[in-house]
């Protein structure tokens, strides 16, 4: 499937991406759209006005996309999304996200596009990922993360 959003990936369109491609839809392609308007009719589109996916309610896109492929059962998963969403609007701060703040920012400034942003970040969130599911692990098995 063709997925697109807009260029200039923030957070929310990196973590999008990369939860498109190891949770919902592997061969996934992607394209990043100077303009909303240029949204091809047999792509997906996410995290735009008007895209098939994207912010509702309080959920920022990453949260909306859990939700909707029933992701929202892996804690892991929902801690990326707290995490996302405190970078992406704010909110209940997440201890990592400040790292993976400036691991984006410095990566954004070596990428010389979005396919290669999004390449490098999702080693991180891979990384990151694998380490809420241990520390989850941990907190039901009763341990200390």
């Amino acid at each position: 499937m063709k997925w697109v959003t807009r260029k200039n990936a923030s957070v929310d369109r990196i973590a999008c991406p990369w939860l498109i491609n190891r949770f919902i839809d592997p061969k996934a392609r992607f394209l990043w759209l100077d303009s909303p308007e240029a949204c091809p009719p047999d792509a997906l589109g996410f995290d735009f006005d008007g895209a098939a996916f994207t912010h509702v309610g309080e959920r920022v896109t990453f949260e909306v996309l859990l939700v909707s492929f029933g992701l929202d059962e892996d804690a892991a998963l929902l801690r990326l999304g707290e995490m996302v969403h405190a970078l992406d609007v704010g909110g209940a701060p997440v201890p990592e996200a400040i790292g993976f703040e400036a691991v984006m920012a410095g990566a954004r400034q070596r990428a010389s596009d979005d396919d290669q942003l999004l390449d490098e970040m999702s080693r991180v969130l891979d990384s990151i990922y694998a380490h809420f599911a241990s520390s989850t692990k941990n907190a039901s098995a009763g341990g200390r993360s």
